[in-house]
């Protein structure tokens, strides 16, 4: 779709904004073209604008930025202020420099469930930025979700059984999905005990490793706008969001309480699939995608706005910053 958006986001300076999406996710597009020689003057200027189109819309894109690291960097600060650093991971990355990082690392092949990053964490990035450094030969788009229309359309009832939120259990050990030390960003055992306690995290050291688990929100109210989000990494965490012969050859080789990762109700009890299916149904039919460009730059709100991966061809290299 292509629509209309208030005259206070339109038109900004020479740049003209267009509302593109669908019948729930919309994002505020910006050609900055080829003959702009500031492009980071024209950001400084518009800051307000661009940040008041990510109160209301949850997505902003700019395009025909030129292939410039520290154009990005630069973006970042005076869009979203200093850039976080990515801790308590949960997904491989690499950091490009101390505040930049490469996209989550996932086989080509297979798509990432929709998430709002690092909701399952008691704290989280208030904005993420994109940068398509390489785009993709086919496929690979980072589609984005309105996460209050996620909340609407997931049934009630569904609602109802996620309503006092989700336990995240993670095992952590050598050679199988990333290690403690990775995901805490410190070799110092002391340091997750004190991170752990400190972030309302129960842990257990192993033979093989740790163990922890946590209780967070299924759902959040936005601030900004005071509406409710569905906001949790359920459908991410949970065993079935591996490929069948991965889940199956982890289940043979380890009991529940070590894999990796795993989701459950609030009480421990587990997740009906079925209920994930809703949720996925949900994101399937809320989710927005288009294809990458070099030079793309897409800002999103991570409360208002969850993401995702499609599989790919070809190189891909998308570039991620998160501010507060």
């Amino acid at each position: 779709m292509t629509g209309v958006i208030p005259e206070e986001l339109a038109q900004l300076g020479p740049v003209t904004g267009q509302l593109d999406g669908n019948d729930h996710t919309t994002i505020v597009v910006y050609g900055l073209g080829p003959d702009m020689t500031d492009h980071l003057d024209w950001v400084a200027a518009h800051r307000d604008s661009l940040r008041a189109a990510l109160a209301q819309h949850g997505a902003v894109l700019l395009r025909d930025l030129p292939a410039d690291l520290e154009l990005f960097d630069r973006i970042v600060r005076a869009v979203g202020g200093d850039p976080l650093r990515y801790t308590e991971r949960s997904t491989p990355r690499t950091s490009v420099t101390e505040s930049i990082y490469t996209s989550t690392e996932y086989p080509a092949d297979q798509p990432l469930p929709m998430h709002n990053e690092n909701s399952y964490s008691d704290s989280w990035p208030g904005h993420l930025f994109f940068y398509c450094d390489t785009a993709a030969a086919t496929g690979g788009a980072t589609p984005i979700a309105d996460s209050r229309a996620v909340f609407r359309m997931i049934p009630q009832e569904v609602r109802d059984r996620f309503a006092d939120g989700v336990v995240y259990a993670r095992a952590f050990r050598e050679g199988l999905g990333l290690s403690w030390q990775e995901s805490f960003q410190t070799d110092d055992p002391a340091a997750v005990e004190e991170y752990c306690a400190r972030h309302g995290q129960t842990f257990e050291w192993t033979e093989d490793g740790l163990r922890t688990r946590h209780h967070r929100p299924s759902h959040q109210t936005e601030p900004l706008t005071g509406e409710q989000v569905w906001f949790n990494q359920a459908n991410l965490f949970h065993v079935t969001s591996l490929d069948e012969e991965v889940r199956e050859a982890l289940l043979s080789l380890y009991d529940e309480a070590d894999l990796p990762r795993n989701a459950y109700l609030a009480d421990g009890t587990p997740i009906d699939p079925a209920d994930l299916a809703a949720v996925k149904a949900a994101y399937d039919e809320v989710s927005y995608g288009f294809p990458w460009r070099r030079g793309d730059l897409m800002i999103i709100n991570n409360m208002l706005c969850a993401h995702g991966r499609e599989p790919f061809t070809g190189a891909r290299r998308i570039l991620v910053a998160m501010t507060a």
